[in-house]
């Protein structure tokens, strides 16, 4: 069976064990996109792709052109459909449409992005000892989004063969990681005539046969590139000479983590990322950093914001450096709708393969946000549910891998509660 094949007619599994051998970085996804778009328009299912798919303005942490060009190139290399990497340009992601009936528009929103980490290669790591994992050095489907997608593929195959009182549209969304895709997503119209949206997420150390109805109140998130640009000098004859760029990055560090709480709401702040490529005896020139702030409103989150970046101004002041910054990526914050909880909690009752069914809060972020607030904000309803998958190791850790029998009961619960919004 060619790859093609694979995700028209394969055991889900596959589908999985194929996209997990192949991961692909967010806004970088030609591949995954362009054997979705195939099997979906197989299926009988309409198709949008690239610049279709999102507002392409608003998308955050975009790569490099080089970075992206060798990304489609790989993709072609690896099976991925001409036909369809020629339609989605330089965009990827997918947003597939078919309708079978009157009934409402109800809308799943899967996420198929990679982190760009290492994966583990050792007998230890299931993929590695069966042959499944990544071939693609520094890329790793460590969070889950390859079952994500497999999960929206099953559900596009299940409806296409039985068919429901109304209009079902997935969103195959890039570059969840980061908060850079939700967004711009959001924004390309899609979302406005949806009724219900549900969207999913495998692991969150929930055991295989657990489902979370609700999985809420995320915080709101932004992450912001920054770089100090000072002036070189040699560090021992004329040190006076230059303007240390090093020097105001570890200066703003510090002030990062002194940044007062909120007084009423979760607020946090980290930097995760340092770079400063410099002799040890030279002034440094050039020293970037990536900064992340989180907030459990909308409003902290901009708090935090607002005074990080008065640090950042306030270092490199102190040091008379110069520095830029611009926003990576960023998520906001929403509520689950009770009445479609509930509808998922029926569901996932009448699944046998369900033993039990709980609700939990966010301790991260999460740009399907974007997507949920849309719908919401034009009448809809929406809710973000999760299917345990005893995951051996924590998500974004080299170890991830998650029990493929999750898979299925995140088809079929989201079918069956897709069934009684009819």
């Amino acid at each position: 069976m060619d790859t093609r094949e694979t995700f028209v007619d394969a055991p889900l599994r596959d589908v999985r064990r194929d996209l997990h051998a192949h991961p692909e970085a967010g806004w970088k996804e030609f591949r995954t996109t362009a054997l979705l778009a195939d099997a979906l328009e197989n299926l009988g299912y309409n198709v949008l792709l690239g610049s279709e798919t999102v507002d392409p303005d608003e998308r955050l942490g975009v790569p490099p052109a080089d970075d992206v060009a060798a990304a489609r190139e790989r993709a072609r290399n690896e099976g991925a459909p001409e036909e369809y990497l020629d339609a989605m340009g330089d965009i990827t992601g997918v947003i597939a449409t078919k309708t079978f009936g009157d009934g409402p528009v109800i809308g799943l929103r899967t996420d198929i992005d990679a982190l760009p980490m290492q994966e583990a290669m050792d007998d230890d790591h299931r993929p590695a000892r069966e042959g499944f994992a990544s071939s693609h050095p520094g890329e790793m489907h460590a969070c889950g989004h390859d079952a994500h997608a497999t999960i929206g593929l099953g559900v596009a195959r299940e409806f296409a063969e039985s068919g429901f009182d109304g209009t079902v549209k997935l969103f195959f969304q890039s570059a969840e990681e980061g908060g850079r895709g939700g967004k711009p997503m959001a924004e390309s119209g899609h979302l406005d005539d949806v009724d219900h949206l549900l969207a999913v997420h495998v692991g969150l150390d929930e055991p295989t046969g657990t489902v979370l109805s609700s999985y809420d109140a995320p915080l709101a998130n932004a992450k912001l590139d920054v770089t100090f640009e000072g002036k070189p000098a040699h560090a021992g004859r004329e040190p006076n000479a230059g303007q240390n760029a090093l020097q105001a990055a570890t200066a703003a560090i510090g002030n990062l983590y002194g940044i007062a709480r909120h007084g009423h709401e979760r607020t946090r702040i980290n930097v995760g990322r340092v770079s400063a490529d410099n002799a040890q005896n030279v002034i440094c020139e050039e020293a970037t950093m990536r900064v992340e702030v989180r907030g459990g409103t909308h409003d902290a989150n901009e708090y935090m914001l607002k005074r990080a970046r008065e640090v950042i101004d306030g270092a490199a002041t102190m040091h008379d450096v110069g520095y830029e910054t611009s926003l990576y990526g960023k998520t906001t914050t929403f509520e689950n709708d009770d009445d479609l909880t509930a509808r998922v909690e029926t569901a996932a009752n009448g699944i046998d393969a369900v033993d039990e069914i709980v609700t939990k809060e966010f301790g991260g972020s999460e740009d399907a946000s974007y997507l949920i607030r849309r719908v919401q904000e034009q009448g809809g309803t929406a809710t973000y549910l999760g299917i345990g998958a005893s995951n051996p190791a924590g998500h974004h850790m080299a170890y991830f891998d998650i029990d493929e029998a999750a898979i299925d009961i995140g088809v079929d619960v989201i079918v069956g509660t897709s069934k009684l919004l009819t």
